[in-house]
């Protein structure tokens, strides 16, 4: 884990001697040194009817938010210059006028001063969110491992929408496995945030991960993961989940407490819900199954509560309505990029809560 850190930061010190990060950074810079022109190009042509020398201050400082700290004391050092160069095509280096000169002077260089001041700490700043985002994707990586392509008669596709930028770890989580009893599949959503979220989530996949290959029947593999939540959460802590299995053909799913899963055959988008959903894990549940005979082509859409509760001027995001022309028809991988645009597009900002995302295409005559 460290090594990956540590070429990662030293690329970065490399970038800061060699180049720029971004276009936007070398338009900053050119446009830095056009100024510094600019600059000395209008002072030399009205003389002494107005004072631009203390504007030499303005590039360093605008610098300091997009370039590092060397180039910024390079804009910095340019400014200087360029004030010298006026007072030399002005006044030949005159003593007396250049310390006529001298407050304006010590402004623009209190201003590169502070200007790299500035950049210094938001390289480090930068540095640290780089270092937490490469820790977070490793750690989201062993939390929630690669999921199949294929599975048994299924057909998976599966995908994690970070709320947060910089962060993609969070409480949903989902899990794919071929067992000897079928395939078998869970997606859940831990209440609360943070890293209790993170460590409930854990708990539950590596529970579901051993459970899943140990018990035949989904309602005892219901009342382990219970028993795992209630030892490790707080009082009000828990964790809304489907665990589903394929046998044969035959769809079981079993749903404590979450959004129910979408069915999508023949054109047309319709809700597996039970008669009564089990309470979440952590609060007890008394499982009942809900049985489902696929057909070929049959799409499973699962979910976490952060896509049914997206909401646009307060309108939520018609999943069944788009599901057809979203997840209906082509793979399952584009079928979740697609969805995953139109929902950005229609929040038109930043979501509010992490998504798990879950399709699954049956197709048991590839097996």
């Amino acid at each position: 884990m460290r090594t990956p850190l540590k070429r990662g930061h030293g690329m970065g010190r490399a970038d800061q001697w060699t180049g720029w990060s971004s276009p936007s950074a070398r338009s900053v810079f050119i446009v830095a040194f056009v100024t510094i022109v600019i600059l000395v190009a209008f002072q030399t042509a009205v003389r002494d009817q107005a004072d631009a020398v203390p504007w030499m201050a303005l590039p360093p400082l605008v610098a300091s938010v997009f370039l590092t700290w060397r180039w910024v004391v390079g804009v910095g050092g340019a400014s200087l210059v360029g004030s010298f160069v006026y007072l030399w095509i002005l006044h030949g280096f005159d003593a007396s006028s250049a310390l006529g000169q001298t407050m304006d002077f010590l402004v623009v260089c209190a201003a590169i001063v502070i200007s790299v001041a500035v950049a210094v700490v938001r390289e480090r700043d930068d540095d640290r969110l780089r270092r937490l985002t490469q820790l977070a994707s490793v750690v989201q990586q062993a939390i929630l491992r690669p999921i199949d392509s294929r599975l048994g008669p299924f057909d998976i596709a599966a995908r994690y929408v970070s709320a947060r930028s910089g962060a993609e770890i969070g409480g949903d989580l989902y899990e794919a496995l071929d067992t000897e009893f079928g395939v078998r599949i869970i997606i859940g959503d831990v209440r609360g945030k943070g890293l209790d979220a993170v460590r409930l989530s854990s708990t539950v996949l590596g529970s579901y991960r051993h459970v899943a290959f140990e018990r035949s029947d989904q309602r005892c593999m219901v009342n382990d993961l219970d028993h795992a939540v209630a030892r490790n959460a707080d009082e009000e802590d828990f964790v809304t989940a489907i665990l589903m299995q394929e046998r044969g053909g035959t769809l079981e799913i079993v749903n404590c407490g979450h959004p129910p899963p979408m069915l999508v055959r023949g054109g047309v988008a319709s809700y597996l819900e039970p008669e009564s959903m089990a309470p979440p894990l952590g609060l007890g549940p008394s499982a009942r199954e809900l049985t489902v005979r696929l057909q070929p082509g049959d799409r499973i859409f699962l979910y976490t509560d952060g896509l049914a509760e997206a909401r646009n001027d307060g309108e939520f995001f018609p999943i069944r309505d788009r599901a057809w022309s979203l997840i209906g028809h082509g793979n399952v991988g584009d079928g979740l990029a697609s969805l995953e645009t139109a929902l950005r597009r229609w929040v038109g900002g930043p979501l509010t809560d992490d998504i798990a995302l879950l399709l699954l295409d049956y197709r048991p005559e590839a097996d």
